[in-house]
């Protein structure tokens, strides 16, 4: 097998270099540089990260915490997290915290002990005992999707990247009003999540733009989750005066949503418009297909490591919140007939208007 030593020889440089080549600890002249590289790759080096890690105290790791890896959302903000870290040259280690606050403590510490050098998680609703190991131990972290306030006082510094929330979700409250719907029902997310709390205040916000009044019981929790979102959209129908149209808060719960819809036999936009919270590679292929606010999952994945790499980069940033825009997506779910959405916009993310 060859060693760091093997390939200064062969590339004609100290070992000290290669090692500059390798950790970017030091510019090399561009010829030199190309040296090395050459020389690693015909003679198949391969560094030895655990070696190296015991003198840099580096893993060049990063722990990821999101719950519901089965979603879409969080596959495609996992597809950005992965991306950006290979591209850094970091490796991936993944946990489900399952939104439970003891598991996630859990899992959170066992990848702390894995050594990883920073953590991006998606927190639970109720993250106390998250925060006081993260703030104890310093461990870099940004918050992903879900926005966290650490307790007072704890001089705990980390960053936050999540969508736009209130204004989007305001926009499709507004779009169904402009439809003539005036009993519009909102299937919301965990109570305690920010987002949870976003959409519930863009909901309200689009209703009062329509001045329309706010009516507690056309708010049902479906808990972020496809069965329990089921269960709410029933709740919601069997009221003496079922809304007229439906806004569900994320694409799990839109599953939920359309199951409780076809067990009562109505059809969508004929019997009750629906306006969905989270795009998906299948909303286009409904009849209808689905009106909703695409987030950046992406982008929001691809950020969250460039803050976690600037914040290993400089430890005493002062911490940083990221928001990035979500899109209106104009479909006919809402009731709109295909001649109404425009062809240059058919299936393709705009900004939605802000509350």
């Amino acid at each position: 097998m060859a060693t760091m030593v093997d390939v200064a020889r062969r590339a004609g440089v100290s070992i000290a270099t290669v090692s500059h080549v390798l950790n970017n600890t030091r510019p090399v002249l561009p010829g030199t540089r190309q040296a090395v590289l050459d020389a690693i790759d015909e003679l198949g080096y391969t560094p030895n990260t655990l070696a190296r890690s015991l003198v840099t105290s580096r893993t060049r790791s990063i722990g990821l915490a999101v719950s519901a890896i089965s979603n879409p959302y969080f596959t495609e903000i996992l597809q950005g997290v992965e991306a950006g870290a290979l591209e850094h040259g970091y490796g991936l280690l993944l946990a489900d915290p399952h939104d439970d606050p003891e598991h996630e403590r859990k899992v959170v510490q066992l990848l702390h002990e894995r050594r990883v050098d920073g953590m991006i998680i998606a927190p639970s609703a109720t993250p106390d005992a998250l925060l006081r190991h993260l703030g104890q131990h310093g461990v870099p972290t940004v918050f992903l999707d879900r926005l966290v306030d650490p307790p007072a006082g704890s001089g705990f510094r980390h960053d936050q990247v999540c969508a736009e929330s209130t204004g989007p979700m305001a926009s499709l409250v507004a779009h169904l009003a402009e439809r003539g719907h005036r009993r519009i029902g909102l299937v919301a997310g965990l109570p305690g999540l920010s987002t949870t709390a976003e959409r519930i205040t863009g909901y309200r916000h689009g209703l009062a733009h329509a001045g329309l009044p706010y009516d507690e019981r056309l708010v049902a929790h479906g808990h972020s989750r496809t069965e329990t979102a089921e269960e709410a959209t029933h709740r919601l129908l069997s009221l003496g005066a079922p809304p007229g149209a439906l806004v569900t808060a994320n694409n799990a719960m839109t599953i939920g949503v359309l199951r409780a819809l076809r067990e009562r036999g109505l059809s969508v936009p004929d019997d009750i418009a629906l306006c969905c919270f989270d795009d998906f590679s299948w909303a286009d292929l409904f009849t209808p297909r689905l009106t909703v606010i695409a987030q950046p999952s992406k982008e929001l994945g691809a950020t969250a490591v460039r803050l976690l790499l600037e914040r290993l980069a400089s430890p005493h940033l002062e911490s940083r919140t990221v928001r990035l825009p979500s899109a209106f997506v104009h479909r006919t779910s809402c009731g709109c007939p295909e001649s109404a959405v425009h062809p240059e916009t058919l299936g393709t993310p705009r900004k939605g208007p802000e509350s």
